[in-house]
């Protein structure tokens, strides 16, 4: 039996295992607003993990606040002299508490559904499982850290900062966020969260219009150049998505706020449009323009250390009979971090599926164990190498 066929023999045989650990992971309800269903997802977690791996040899909690703890666990390979390599893995969802009473995990055909298969708790079960074949049947693999956050879904305001150092040992980083159809995603957007505020003076509408200054005839006209900033051919997308102002029909408003999402795929784009807002005045003179917020997620590029990830990627799908390809998405992850600081990154090792934040999100099943396959067959790709030539920067930083 070849090691591909042996490998994927193991993970057919364990089908029934994997499908019933995600039916379980899915329904234990995880919103990213709800810190004590995050605290119990978390320890669930973290017992499971102990079941199917043992005990990982170093483990950190760090407090979230009032959002999900990160917990980061250490497993390092037996045979095993090279570089680590870091798993980034979120167990928060979008989906709030009592999601799951009326829309439980269940399956149909080759399909399975509930909240948060797709984004992203299949990516994690993946892992977990080709962690077990690579010790089952003794495969090669660099030593793995994995970070677990709770935070993802509303931008990672707390684990930023621990992500980044759980990565600064250097070493190639894995996202098991969802696929894109089944392609893996080699480069992401940066993101931009805004808010621009006017202030005008209110006055009566009808008996004193000149005496007013309108908030919203103000954010109106900085709504217009907003939009025709926007470069789509270069990547780069402005979207107000949010506008509140003013109090009532008869008198002139005297606030208005558009909230905005910015995408950019490039630093230059990014400070173009930094530009864009810092050169935003108002008509009257009397009326001010605040501009808050800033950038969520650096550019994550396709660096050639990615590359070459995504080629070895593409050698290990091709031994296991399937077809692999890439994309560039306009989504952010936590994998832009990991990118911003130099490391190449692989996202989207998660699940084949669709639906992300939709209330049909699924998973196939065929895809689950194939995806494990490759999981585990990259992770085995990464650790020859860097038995054999040593580390460099082609999986290094």
């Amino acid at each position: 039996m070849t090691p591909t066929s042996q490998l994927r023999s193991w993970m057919e045989s364990h089908r029934d295992d994997m499908v019933q650990d995600l039916k379980d992971y899915a329904a234990l309800e995880t919103p990213s607003d709800d810190k004590e269903l995050l605290d119990t997802g978390l320890g669930w977690l973290e017992r499971w993990l102990h079941e199917r791996l043992g005990a990982p040899a170093s483990r950190r909690v760090v407090d979230g606040g009032r959002y999900g703890d990160m917990a980061i666990a250490d497993y390092p390979a037996e045979r095993h002299d090279g570089e680590w390599l870091t798993a980034l893995c979120h167990y928060d969802t979008v989906w709030s508490k009592g999601t799951v009473d009326d829309w439980p995990p269940s399956i149909e055909g080759d399909r399975l559904t509930g909240p948060g298969v797709f984004d992203m708790k299949a990516g994690l079960v993946q892992l977990v499982w080709a962690l077990k074949a690579a010790a089952a049947l003794d495969l090669p693999r660099p030593h793995v850290r994995l970070v677990l956050n709770g935070d993802e879904e509303i931008g990672s305001p707390v684990s930023r900062p621990v992500i980044e150092e759980a990565v600064s040992r250097g070493g190639p980083v894995f996202v098991f966020e969802a696929s894109a159809e089944g392609a893996i995603k080699t480069a992401r957007k940066g993101v931009g969260i805004f808010r621009v505020e006017a202030q005008g003076l209110e006055a009566h509408a009808g008996l004193d219009p000149e005496v007013g200054v309108s908030a919203i005839d103000e954010i109106a006209r900085v709504v217009v150049r907003l939009h025709d900033a926007a470069d789509l051919a270069a990547g780069t997308s402005i979207n107000v998505g949010l506008l509140t102002g003013g109090t009532r029909t008869n008198v002139t408003a005297g606030i208005a706020i558009a909230d905005v999402d910015v995408r950019v795929s490039s630093a230059a784009e990014a400070a173009r449009v930094d530009a864009v807002l810092a050169d935003l005045v108002p008509r009257d003179p009397r009326a001010s323009l605040t501009v808050s917020g800033g950038w969520n997620r650096p550019v994550m590029t396709r660096s050639a250390g990615t590359a070459d990830l995504f080629s070895r990627a593409v050698e290990v799908a091709g031994n296991l009979g399937f077809t692999l390809t890439e994309t560039s998405v306009g989504g952010a992850s936590d994998g832009n971090f990991a990118a911003a600081l130099g490391h190449p990154v692989l996202d989207g090792l998660g699940a084949v599926g669709a639906g992300a934040h939709a209330r049909n999100e699924w998973v196939s099943l065929d895809g689950l164990v194939e995806r494990a396959c490759l999981a585990a067959g990259l992770l085995e790709s990464v650790a020859r190498d860097a038995t054999v030539r040593g580390v460099d920067d082609r999986v290094g930083v």
